[in-house]
Formats: structure tokens, C-alpha cells, sequence
């Protein structure tokens, strides 16, 4: 789902204002992880005796005219250690705005979508993990004009 909407954060009068629905099935102890099918060879080790917190983000990537990168967070969840480590989501929305900075949403063939996560250790250094998987999604041509989200 995809609006144009007063955009009164930036320099244009109207932005693409986009609406995500998804699941995400991971398995972030025994290295399934992701929105299908996500890989991780180092997923088996990530609840070492140094890890505190996992923090798990989901976010969206495109490209426009204006824009070669245009990257995007849509959700996010802190995972603390002894917390369930299988996510079984569904019917998710995103829970920040997706808002491109002008009209690149609309028609866009290739939204891509990646599961990720940062390891909050207890000492030391803050490694960045992203699944080896992602899922691509279309956007619509047109724009939405009733309040359906």
C-alpha cells in the first residue's frame, strides 16, 4: 500500500508514504533466520557467554533516480538473552514511517527487504550481523486513497 502525502519534514510539498504488511520466521539460535530463508553459519555461537542483547531490525532498500541507495528501517526488536530465540511473526506492520523523499515508492519493482541484527556484548566490540537472504517486493503503480491502513 502506497500513499502521496504532505511530506512537511522535508523540501518537497508531497512524498511517497508506504505501507508494509510482512512475516518473519527466524530462528536466530540454530541459524534459520529471516523473512524466508535467511542463513547465518555464525547464528549456532551468537548467545555466548558475552552477549547481553540481540538487537534485530528489519529494513528496506531501493533505488531511485535521484537515489543510487535509498536504505530504510521498518521494525525493530530487542532479543535479551533467555528470551524465546524463534520469532513466529505475523501480520506485522512496519512500525516507522517508510517514507521515500519524493515519488520513488510509487511503481518501484524492487523493494528489498533484509532481516539484521546487531550483538549487544557485555565488553567489547559491537558486531553488525545480516542474514544471507532477503525478499524483494513490488510496489503498486498506483496510489491508495482510502484510510485502509
Amino acid at each position: 500500500l502506497r500513499k502521496n502525502v504532505e511530506d512537511f519534514t522535508g523540501p518537497r510539498e508531497r512524498s511517497d508514504l508506504g505501507f508494509v504488511t510482512f512475516d518473519i520466521t527466524a530462528d536466530i539460535l540454530n541459524g534459520k533466520n529471516g523473512l524466508q530463508t535467511f542463513w547465518n553459519k555464525n547464528a549456532l555461537i551468537i548467545f555466548d557467554w558475552n552477549v547481553k542483547q540481540l538487537f534485530l531490525y528489519l529494513s528496506a532498500e531501493y533505488s531511485t533516480k535521484n537515489n543510487a541507495l535509498n536504505q530504510v528501517v521498518l521494525w525493530d526488536k530487542i532479543m535479551l538473552r533467555g528470551d524465546n530465540p524463534r520469532l513466529s511473526l505475523k501480520d506485522m506492520k512496519s512500525k516507522y514511517f517508510f517514507f521515500d523523499d519524493g515519488n520513488g515508492l510509487k511503481g518501484n519493482r524492487n523493494i528489498t527487504l533484509t532481516l539484521s541484527w546487531n550483538v549487544v556484548p557485555n565488553a567489547g566490540i559491537l558486531p553488525l550481523v545480516t542474514g544471507s537472504g532477503h525478499v524483494s517486493v513490488p510496489f503498486p503503480d498506483t496510489y491508495e486513497t482510502t484510510k485502509s491502513y
